[in-house]
């Protein structure tokens, strides 16, 4: 094996998803990802701190990127379209893995102490939008009720697009915005199947 390999946490994250889902979250252990990656063990801890976080990769550099997008936004650009243009920004990060994600959700959905690390990285997400709202002059409650919004806006409308892919992540949550603002309003009509 070469001792650097560019490609590693990549291949250990392939390798992990694939295990979690054929024997279960702790029915796995490191170094079984290591092997199945081809990589060592060693190489493995240089990467992930355990085999939790090699569910959780990338996850960190959200919180920061939404709150550089929240810095780059024009002035006075009302709520809605920041987060209109926010869910367009983040969009790219998740195209062209569905089924990566949906085998994710599954593995995380069956483990308790996964589940918790997700609710975590959620409220993270939270906390960075508030206090981009925040530093734009937006009122702390406000800034909250947006950013907790704008969250279950993302986690309905990517739960939708995983089960329906073919019409874009973007317009799916541009579509599941609209049925909050409509349902706000008073102005959704139930659709057939809720009725």
């Amino acid at each position: 094996m070469s001792r650097w390999e560019p490609d590693a946490p990549e291949r250990l994250e392939r390798a992990a998803l694939e295990l979690f889902v054929a024997h279960g979250f702790d029915g796995v252990t490191v170094p079984q990802i290591a092997e199945r990656a081809g990589l060592t063990t060693r190489t493995f801890f240089r990467h992930f701190a355990d085999k939790r976080e090699v569910l959780f990769a990338g996850e960190d550099v959200i919180p920061n990127r939404v709150a550089e997008l929240m810095a780059l936004a024009p002035d006075g650009a009302p709520p809605l379209e920041l987060i209109a243009g926010g869910f367009e920004a983040m969009a790219p990060m998740f195209e062209g893995r569905v089924d990566q994600l949906r085998q994710r959700r599954a593995v995380i959905a069956g483990h308790d102490g996964l589940r918790e690390r997700e609710m975590r990285k959620r409220a993270d997400l939270c906390d960075s939008i508030t206090a981009g709202f925040v530093a734009r002059g937006v009122d702390e409650l406000d800034a909250k009720l947006l950013a907790e919004t704008t969250g279950t806006i993302f986690r309905v409308g990517l739960d939708r697009w995983m089960d329906s892919p073919e019409r874009g992540l973007v317009t799916v949550l541009r579509e599941t915005m609209s049925a909050l603002i409509a349902v706000t309003e008073g102005s959704r009509q139930p659709s057939s199947a809720e009725r």
